[in-house]
């Protein structure tokens, strides 16, 4: 993995839990909002809305770096639209980065045994 894919995905990663953090403090202030004379629905929807608008562009720009198939890219966006989808997807890409290193460090260390023999 080069890395300019590791940064997209790295960018995709950290504002996935914001995201998914300002979704649901956006929906308490919706109820509140119904049950009280509380409305920060305003507020919390603009914070919400840019970082939805974040996710959306690191998710395009990951699904073009990695070559993900169809069905992952859309995994990773239905995952935005649920309350705590970017928990999972934070998770689930922190998953990936490991993996990607460990398979970097093992090609580079099968490289460095076949220069040796």
């Amino acid at each position: 993995m080069d890395i300019k894919t590791a940064s997209s995905l790295h960018r995709l990663r950290l504002v996935s839990a914001p995201e998914a953090v300002s979704f649901l403090l956006l929906l308490v202030c919706s109820v509140l909002k119904r049950t009280t004379d509380f409305n920060a629905v305003p507020v919390m929807g603009a914070i919400h809305g840019v970082l939805f608008i974040l996710y959306v562009l690191f998710w395009l720009d990951a699904w073009n770096r990695t070559k993900w198939s169809f069905g992952t890219a859309a995994l990773y966006f239905v995952l935005s639209v649920l309350p705590l989808g970017g928990f999972y997807a934070e998770r689930k890409l922190k998953r990936e980065a490991q993996d990607a290193v460990v398979a970097s460090r093992a090609r580079a260390a099968a490289a460095e045994g076949a220069v040796k023999a």
